[in-house]
């Protein structure tokens, strides 16, 4: 199991710094850049400069930016640098797990996702616990009634769940419980006057503001879980250590609860890491961008539109390092859970 590990281990590296060098490369080409936008700003052809100039009454004296000027402009931003020079310094940093300064914010990355990270692992937590919570003992009722009225009316409202995506359920709980009922509110985790509120009711405007969020974010994650529930179950239940127990005379439930519930658990069991990380990162930069919730997801939409790379890279960065090893934690959950799983 140690070399297992080691051998693992040492593989994010090459995995990392493709990630890290594909994106880069990428980088590269893309138009608008940081150098671009300021000297564009310089010109007058930002967004005031181009409507001063359809009304023919804005400055045009400083539409000319020098070579000199340029350069420094390259310099400040570290692109007077060779590519490849560029890279290795950003490959030495991430290795300390400096993750640089933020060209639009007068901050770290680091600082920014620390900033933002409370927003995202509420969300995500709510998410998480919501979608097990409710999509287990469901599936567990589904495979114990299968075949049922129940089984077939709960797999229709399951899969239509599944079918609407994520943001489209949002925009129409924001309309019709946020815009025209006037029910929960349209933006943010708080409101305004939160610092002034009582313990209470601070508790209660919190989970007043996450309802529509957390609804959008859980609704389609609950087929998944729900079904594989279901089938790991019924896989279990007709296997012949189930009949053997029944024929023992036990009672059901202690058949189900004993011995088939310990089984059927292994594949959710060792989906859990990859699960809880992914209810932080994954599909929150939609939920997080409709409902105006300062969080990672927002920020890096935010960082891609703005160009602001050392943000882009340093989440990604950090993102792609905590999917790699979740990933190790969720084959080791297997040899925890199931003692004849041997990756030796």
């Amino acid at each position: 199991m140690f070399f297992y590990i080691l051998k693992r281990l040492l593989l994010m590296v090459p995995t990392l710094l493709g990630v890290l060098l594909l994106t880069f490369v990428v980088i590269q080409f893309v138009p608008g850049g940081p150098v671009e936008q300021m000297v564009a700003q310089l010109q007058g052809r930002d967004s005031g400069g181009e409507g001063a100039a359809a009304t023919g009454a804005g400055y045009r004296g400083r539409q000319g930016v020098d070579a000199a000027r340029i350069a420094e402009i390259k310099e400040f931003y570290g692109f007077d640098k060779p590519a490849h020079e560029r890279f290795i310094q950003m490959l030495g940093q991430f290795s300390r797990f400096d993750l640089g300064k933020s060209f639009f914010y007068p901050k770290d990355v680091w600082a920014l996702v620390k900033e933002k990270l409370p927003v995202s692992i509420s969300l995500g937590l709510w998410t998480f616990f919501l979608s097990y919570v409710i999509s287990i003992p469901l599936g567990i009722a589904k495979a114990v009634r299968a075949g049922s009225r129940f089984d077939t009316l709960t797999s229709l409202l399951v899969l239509v769940g599944y079918a609407i995506p994520g943001f489209v359920l949002g925009v129409a709980l924001l309309v019709i419980f946020g815009g025209q009922l006037q029910w929960f509110p349209l933006r943010g985790l708080t409101s305004s006057n939160w610092e002034t509120l009582s313990w209470g009711a601070k508790v209660t405007d919190y989970l007043w503001h996450i309802t529509l969020p957390v609804t959008a974010s859980v609704l389609g994650s609950f087929a998944v879980t729900t079904m594989l529930t279901k089938n790991a179950f019924l896989e279990e239940i007709r296997k012949q250590y189930v009949l053997t127990a029944r024929a023992k005379g036990l009672e059901e439930r202690r058949v189900l609860w004993k011995h088939v519930f310990r089984n059927a658990l292994i594949p959710l069991v060792t989906g859990f890491p990859a699960a809880f990380i992914g209810a932080f990162f994954a599909g929150s930069l939609l939920i997080e961008t409709l409902f105006s919730l300062d969080g990672l997801g927002l920020l890096s939409y935010e960082s891609v539109i703005r160009r602001d790379y050392p943000v882009v890279l340093g989440t990604l960065y950090l993102f792609t390092l905590i999917g790699l090893v979740t990933k190790l934690i969720s084959d080791l959950c297997y040899v925890w859970v199931d003692p004849r799983v041997k990756f030796d």
